[in-house]
Parts: C-alpha cells; sequence; structure tokens
C-alpha cells in the first residue's frame, strides 16, 4: 500500500508537474533516508531510556537530601533541576535534534516534580489538579516555544488528566460524576486515534494516534465498570450547572477539537460520542438489581460488538491498518468476556475449560481471517 507521500508524488507525476526521471530521483533519496533512519532508532531508544534513568536518579537524590537541606536550599535545587535541563537541551539541540528534545523533556518532567516539591516546601493548599494545571501549563508554554513532539505528547496526556482532576474534585461524594468522566476520556481517546488520515499527516497527529489507540480500549473498560466501582450509596445529585459544564466539556471538548483535527470528515466522531453515550447509559444500569438486568447486560455486549464493527468501517475507510487491528482486538475481547460472564459459570470444570480451549484455538483463527479479509479489502481500496 502506499505511504501519503508516495500517494502525492505518484498524483503530481499523473498530472504532469512532475516528469518520471524526477519521481524516480526522489523515490530514491526517500529509500535512502529511510535505510539511513532505520540505523537510528537504537541511538533514539538510547536516549530516551537516558533519560528516563536521568530522571529518576535526579529523584533519589533529591529525595535522599531533602531532609537535610533548609527550605531555601530546597527551592533552589528544584529551579536548578528544571533549568538545567532546559539550558542542555538548547545548547545540544543545535548539534543533535533529537537530543535537545530528549533533555527539554526531561526538564518537563522535572518541572512536575518540581511542583510538587514546592507545595510540600511552603505548605500549600491541598489540592492536587491545581498541580498537574501548573504542569500542563508548563508544557504548553514548552511546546509554543519549541514545538517539539514530545511536549505536544506531555500536553496531550496532562491537559484531560487536570480537566479530569477538577471534575472529580468537583463531583466528589455526587452520584454520576465518574461515569461522566470516563466518557469524556473514552470520547477523546477515539478523537486522538481519528488524526491521522489522508492528506493531514505529521508527527504530531501520529503521537496522538498512538495515545488513542493504546488508551481506546481500556477507557472503554472504564465506562463499562465506572459505575460498579463508585457505588452511588448516599451520594448526593450533581447541580444543574455543574452538570451542563461537564456535558459541555466532557463531549464538547473531544468534538471541537475532532472538527479542528479533521475538518469535515469530523461528523464521524459524532457517530463515536453516540456510541459512547449509548454504552455508558446501558453500561450504568448493570449494577442495579433490577428486571431488566438481563437485557443490559446483553445491550452492553452487542453495543460492544457494534462498536468494533463501526472501529472496522472507519479503518477500511480511511485506510487506517491500526483502527482495523484494534475493531479485531475489540470484537476478540467482547467474545471473551461474554464467554466468561455468561457461559462458563453454567458448564461444569472441565466443559467449561475445554470450551474455553475451543474458543480460543477456533476464535482465534476466526478472527485472523477476517483481519486478513479486513486488510485484503483496505489494501484494495486504498488509492
Amino acid at each position: 500500500m502506499l505511504t501519503g507521500w508516495e500517494r502525492r508524488l505518484k498524483a503530481w507525476e499523473e498530472a504532469h508537474l512532475i516528469d518520471a526521471a524526477l519521481a524516480a530521483r526522489i523515490r530514491d533519496f526517500e529509500a535512502l533516508s529511510a535505510r539511513s533512519g532505520s540505523w537510528r532508532w537504537p541511538v533514539i531508544l538510547a536516549w530516551v531510556f537516558g533519560g528516563m534513568l536521568l530522571c529518576a536518579g535526579v529523584l533519589l537524590f533529591v529525595a535522599a537530601h531533602w531532609d537535610n537541606l533548609p527550605p531555601s536550599g530546597r527551592f533552589a535545587l528544584v529551579g536548578i533541576m528544571v533549568a538545567a535541563f532546559h539550558v542542555s537541551g538548547a545548547l545540544l539541540r543545535q548539534r543533535d535534534d533529537a537530543l535537545g528534545q530528549v533533555l527539554h523533556a526531561v526538564g518537563t518532567v522535572a518541572l512536575g516534580g518540581g511542583i510538587y516539591l514546592a507545595g510540600q516546601i511552603f505548605n500549600l493548599q491541598e489540592h492536587w489538579p491545581g498541580a498537574i494545571m501548573l504542569w500542563a501549563a508548563g508544557a504548553w508554554l514548552a511546546w509554543l516555544l519549541l514545538r517539539d513532539r514530545i511536549q505536544a505528547v506531555y500536553c496531550a496526556l496532562l491537559t484531560p488528566v487536570w480537566l479530569a482532576g477538577e471534575w472529580s474534585e468537583a463531583t466528589r461524594n455526587m452520584a454520576g460524576g465518574q461515569l461522566l468522566a470516563s466518557e469524556g476520556l473514552c470520547l477523546l481517546a477515539l478523537v486522538y486515534l481519528g488524526a491521522r488520515m489522508a492528506g493531514r499527516e505529521g508527527p504530531t497527529r501520529h503521537d496522538l494516534a498512538w495515545i488513542g489507540g493504546m488508551s481506546v480500549i481500556p477507557l472503554t473498560f472504564w465506562v463499562l465498570f465506572a459505575r460498579n466501582v463508585w457505588i452511588d450509596r448516599g451520594l448526593t445529585t450533581i447541580p444543574t450547572g455543574l452538570l451542563l459544564a461537564g456535558w459541555a466539556l466532557g463531549y464538547g471538548g473531544p468534538l471541537l477539537l475532532g472538527f479542528l483535527l479533521r475538518a469535515r470528515a469530523g461528523w464521524m466522531l459524532i457517530v463515536a460520542a453516540i456510541w459512547v453515550r449509548l454504552l455508558g447509559a446501558t453500561a450504568s444500569g448493570i449494577s442495579a438489581s433490577s428486571a431488566d438486568f438481563s437485557w443490559r447486560k446483553i445491550s452492553t455486549y452487542v453495543l460492544c460488538a457494534v462498536g468494533s464493527a463501526l472501529m472496522a468501517g472507519w479503518g477500511i475507510l480511511e485506510s487506517r491498518r491500526e483502527r482495523v487491528n484494534l475493531a479485531v482486538a475489540g470484537f476478540g475481547l467482547t467474545v471473551i468476556c461474554f464467554y466468561f460472564d455468561s457461559v462458563m459459570d453454567k458448564l461444569g470444570r472441565s466443559v467449561s475449560l475445554m470450551s474455553l480451549g475451543l474458543l480460543f484455538l477456533l476464535g482465534g483463527y476466526a478472527l485472523a481471517r477476517t483481519r486478513q479479509r479486513l486488510m485484503a479489502k483496505l489494501a484494495g481500496g486504498a488509492p
């Protein structure tokens, strides 16, 4: 399947904007760059692990000498720790951009630790989302100045964590707060997943798609079990104004971001929002001991299967392999959870183990064949 730049190059050649000789030279150059870049990944990996170890070492050093330092020394150490990494990154970025980005990333991590340490130094009032807000503000400032993809990842992670934390604190001891937070984060993960599309590529969109792909399944489980974890015993009702603000933040914010990232193609995210809301509304009644328990339970599994089918169709429509893979994984998890929840306890021990083995063997084969057909359809529909 042709990549984005290969499709554009072919279109330019067919439109006679460039000749065949120039197109061949461009392809040779890109192939050479890809081969030379493939040998660089061990160095990048070493720098990333080195940065992580450096962060851990600095934090351990500070923790070991914390009690022996006066408050002024502690605050100075925190400031020096943040500044040293960013200054080092700025100096070394002229020689190697990747190493500079790693050092700037360590500096932003040190900023988060420094914010919490400063709160401890001056005995500030405890409000942990406020610290996340300052950390996210520092990441946004670093991204505006540096335009690093690592800083963009920090912004994409810290900002929703801060907003979810503020919502959690505002709705403490209130019914339904955690469910709305889980739905909003799940929808945001789908928005991140859809950041990559034809004609809209880039390192930041690539990273957003990775974040969404890795988090969408765990956040879907959070939507399913949010009400079971946070049982509404004796909880008060969320005030109307606060609830409207939560809906605007949880659903309006991700949808607005989705339309900014995808323009007219953002309408697909409205379908995703409807699916998330239906899943949350159905799952919220599973913990209730009522007559509609069984149909709500079955409806939840049906919605998960429908969501997998929609994800597969989305991947085929926009030629995205990662979405097809997520769809296959999601459907497999749906079948496994349904077996353990509704089938296994009705069988004997030996029969349940044998049927489980057959489920994995036959189900794995069926999923593999389904994935192959979906990938073939995806490759056949690619321009």
